[in-house]
C-alpha cells in the first residue's frame, strides 16, 4: 500500500461543499490539510469550523496561492466557470506536484443537468494543458457533498474512479481515497478517458432527484 501519511493535501475550492467535505474526511483521517480560497480569511474560517467538527488541529486555511505552495498534493474542487483561470494563475506554484482534478463541467436547464464538452476534451485535460509541469490526475467526481460533510456518517460507501498518466501518481490518489472509511480508489484509465467520468455526474444528479438519494458508484468484480 502506498504510504501517504506525511503528505500535506491542499484543497483549492476548500470552502465549497465538495472540497470542504473531502477536507473534513482527510483531516479526520489524520492527514495534514490546507483549505484554499480566494480569501485567506474565508479559508481560515472554514478550517476553524472543520477543526471543531472533526476534533483535530491538522487543518489550516490559506489563499489559493499559499495553499498550492504548501501542499504536496492539490485537489482542484472549484466551479467549472473559474477552473481554467485559476489553474493558469497557479502554474508555477503547482509545478512538480500531483494535482487531482475533480471538477465536473455541467450545464443546467429546465430538463436538469447535462454534460459540457470542454475544448480540451475534459476538465482534467484542460488542467493538464494548463499545468505542463504538474502531475495531473482526475478523481473524486461522484461523491455526495452532503454525506461527506455529515459527521454522523462514519463510512462513505463508494468507489472512486482514478485516472492518470503515471502509475505512481494514480496509486497515491487511490491511497488518498482509501484513507476515507468505506471508500476505494479504482484505476479507470488515462486522462483521455476523463470526459465520460466527469459527464456521469449528470446521470447521478438525475438518479438522486428521482429517488431522493445520495447515490455513489461501485465497480464490481475488482
Amino acid at each position: 500500500m502506498t504510504e501517504i501519511g506525511d503528505l500535506t493535501v491542499g484543497v483549492l475550492g476548500g470552502t465549497g461543499p465538495q472540497g470542504k467535505g473531502l477536507a473534513f474526511r482527510w483531516a479526520r483521517a489524520g492527514l495534514k490539510v490546507v483549505i484554499g480560497s480566494r480569501s485567506a480569511d474565508r479559508a481560515e474560517t472554514a478550517a476553524a469550523e472543520l477543526r471543531e467538527l472533526a476534533g483535530v488541529d491538522n487543518v489550516v486555511g490559506a489563499d489559493n496561492l499559499e495553499t498550492a505552495a504548501k501542499a504536496d498534493v492539490v485537489l482542484v474542487a472549484v466551479p467549472w466557470d473559474g477552473h481554467g483561470t485559476l489553474l493558469e494563475s497557479l502554474r508555477e506554484a503547482l509545478a512538480g506536484k500531483i494535482v487531482i482534478d475533480c471538477v465536473n463541467p455541467l450545464g443546467f436547464d429546465k430538463k436538469g443537468a447535462y454534460a459540457l464538452k470542454p475544448e480540451e476534451g475534459s476538465a482534467a485535460e484542460q488542467a493538464a494543458a494548463l499545468l505542463p509541469d504538474s502531475r495531473v490526475t482526475a478523481a473524486f467526481h461522484h461523491l455526495s457533498a452532503v454525506l461527506l460533510q455529515d459527521p454522523e456518517i462514519a463510512e462513505i460507501d463508494t468507489d472512486v474512479m482514478v485516472l492518470g498518466e503515471e502509475r505512481a501518481d494514480v496509486e497515491i490518489v487511490q491511497a488518498l481515497a482509501g484513507r476515507i472509511p468505506g471508500m476505494r480508489g479504482v484505476f479507470s484509465g488515462r486522462l483521455r478517458n476523463a470526459h465520460q467520468v466527469e459527464s456521469l455526474v449528470a446521470n447521478l444528479i438525475s438518479v438522486n432527484r428521482r429517488y431522493k438519494a445520495h447515490a455513489g458508484l461501485r465497480v464490481t468484480d475488482v
